[in-house]
C-alpha cells in the first residue's frame, strides 16, 4: 500500500518562506511516478500547484506560483519537496502531495495516491 505523508506546513507572515516535504513509503518505486503538489483553500476546489516528472527533469507550475515556488525530488530517499518563497495570503490552503502514473500531469484525476495534507497559513 503506497503512502504519502506531507510535512513542513505552518503559519508564516506574508513575504516569508516555507519548505514542504512529502515522504513516500509502502514499497513504492518512486522513480516511476510523476509527483505533484495540489492545494485546497476553504470553500474552493483542490487546485494544481506544481508537478515534476519521474526523473525530475521536467517541472510545471501554476501561473499563480511561478517564480515563487520550486519543486524538487529525491528518488533515492523517496522524498519530494516544495520550496515556497515570497508567500502571499492567497497561498493559504491545505497542501497535498500526490503520485501519478503519468509523467507530469496537471490534472487532479491523473493522480493515484494522495497524502493527508499539511496546512499552510500566510498572514498579512
Amino acid at each position: 500500500q503506497v503512502q504519502l505523508a506531507e510535512s513542513g506546513g505552518g503559519l508564516v507572515q506574508a513575504g516569508g518562506s516555507l519548505r514542504l516535504s512529502c515522504a513516500a513509503s509502502g514499497g513504492i518505486t518512486m522513480s516511476i511516478y510523476g509527483m505533484g503538489w495540489f492545494r485546497q483553500a476553504p470553500g474552493k476546489e483542490r487546485e494544481f500547484v506544481s508537478t515534476i516528472s519521474p526523473s525530475g527533469g521536467t517541472t510545471y507550475y501554476a501561473d499563480s506560483v511561478k517564480g515563487r515556488f520550486s519543486i524538487s525530488r529525491d528518488n533515492t530517499n523517496k522524498m519530494m519537496y516544495l520550496q515556497m518563497n515570497n508567500l502571499k495570503p492567497e497561498d493559504t490552503a491545505v497542501y497535498f502531495c500526490a503520485a501519478s502514473r503519468f509523467s507530469s500531469s496537471r490534472r487532479r484525476d491523473d493522480y493515484d495516491y494522495w497524502g493527508q495534507g499539511t496546512q499552510v497559513t500566510v498572514s498579512s
